[in-house]
């Protein structure tokens, strides 16, 4: 399986390119039928938007690599080697005037889908974090349904499961300038949320989202208590956007108190250079009374916060060549983001620069190649085999990538 999929993945990155990839096309586009003429209103046909993918990767660590082939502290792409990392197919409608209801449905399948899952859609409590290994291999991470009410501009209601506003990247890794998720994305936040939403325009410039959820990544509600959630979307100027978005509320069981857990997440993005892409995303979060802590017993103080930012930078030298780079500093004061390899407590912070090529190809076929480096402030990296204790503070990978896009 390794051998077929590095071939594949080379196959794929150096053939010959023809045309752009596609991000997504409308239902009418599909079919071919005529597109309604600027400043008519849209046919349904064309307000049903496709979208799918499937991706592969060969993700080669070129230090000692971990217990099991493993890169520690990436879930997305722990595993060294050939991984078939998503299948996607989506349909999607924004609610309109002409319309004024719509959906999203979205299917997944392959490793990255045990990532996605949320509590009570193929996870259970018993279920082992945070790699959820053990899970099936498909999700549906967006399943929701939409209207749009004529109240003053137009309010519109999304209630079901959607992807969190919390935020830059996201679960589909196309959309994302790297191949390879951030700590901040993978460790940090929350990836989806079921509830109800509502979003307004106030003005061009400002815009609010506000509404409830059953938790981070819980489409079951675990204590019985909702959690408020929103984002402030600011547009100063043209091309420039800034969002500010949070969620808070009891995440923990009752059993052990339902404490509060919080977080605030800036996403600035900047696109007004030609062919230049900035962004910026920076989070402070929170908990109180911290359950691994509070088990542990050492501790009078069990409250804990982490954060940290990531700073975006890419440029599309042509249609087809992008190169984008990623620098980052994540904090975990009392390492409780990820106790799969550290004692609670203990004291963690990682960094990491990340450099990717991307070079779309015939029709929508795209490659990537991607450099990373890892460092911590501890070793955290190369998991001994026996001992399974970390040796090494950084962890440098070399990933080639391929995805095709449908629409």
């Amino acid at each position: 399986m390794r051998r077929g999929g590095i071939m594949w993945a080379v196959i794929v990155l150096f053939c010959f390119s023809v045309t752009p990839a596609r991000a997504q096309k409308s239902v009418a586009d599909a079919l071919g039928r005529d597109t309604t003429a600027e400043g008519k209103p849209k046919t349904l046909l064309e307000e049903l938007m496709l979208y799918g993918y499937i991706e592969n990767s060969y993700v080669a660590n070129l230090g000692h690599e971990g217990q099991h082939h493993a890169n520690e502290l990436r879930f997305y792409d722990v595993d060294a080697g050939y991984t078939f990392n998503a299948f996607e197919l989506s349909l999607k409608k924004d609610p309109s005037a002409g319309h004024p209801w719509g959906f999203g449905a979205v299917g997944t399948a392959g490793r990255d889908s045990q990532k996605n899952h949320s509590l009570g859609i193929f996870r259970s409590l018993d279920d082992n974090a945070p790699l959820y290994k053990n899970t099936p291999p498909y999700d549906f991470p967006e399943m929701y349904g939409s209207v749009l009410l004529p109240v003053g501009s137009g309010l519109t209601l999304k209630a079901g499961r959607w992807a969190t506003l919390v935020g830059y990247e996201g679960y589909e890794s196309p959309k994302n300038l790297n191949f390879s998720r951030s700590f901040l994305y993978s460790l940090g936040t929350p990836y989806t949320h079921t509830g109800l939403l509502g979003t307004y325009q106030f003005t061009p410039l400002f815009g609010m989202t506000a509404g409830f959820t059953n938790g981070w990544d819980g489409s079951d509600n675990n204590n019985g208590f909702l959690r408020p959630t929103g984002q402030l979307a600011l547009t100063p100027i043209d091309k420039l956007s800034v969002n500010l978005n949070w969620l808070a509320g009891k995440e923990q069981n009752r059993d052990v108190g339902a404490h509060t857990r919080w977080i605030t997440d800036w996403v600035v993005t900047y696109t007004g250079l030609d062919k230049l892409t900035l962004a910026l995303n920076l989070d402070v979060a929170g908990e109180h009374r911290e359950p691994t802590l509070v088990a542990a017993g050492t501790r009078r103080d069990t409250d804990v916060n982490w954060g940290g930012w990531a700073l975006y930078g890419a440029f599309d030298w042509t249609p087809r060549l992008r190169t984008a780079v990623r620098a980052e500093y994540f904090v975990d004061p009392e390492g409780v983001r990820n106790n799969r390899i550290l004692t609670p407590g203990t004291n963690l912070v990682l960094r990491e620069g990340t450099a990717t090529l991307e070079y779309k190809m015939w029709k929508g076929l795209a490659g990537r190649l991607e450099y990373r480096h890892d460092s911590a402030n501890r070793k955290v990296f190369s998991v001994h085999p026996t001992t399974f204790a970390p040796t090494s503070r950084t962890q440098d990978t070399l990933t080639l990538a391929a995805f095709y896009s449908f629409f």
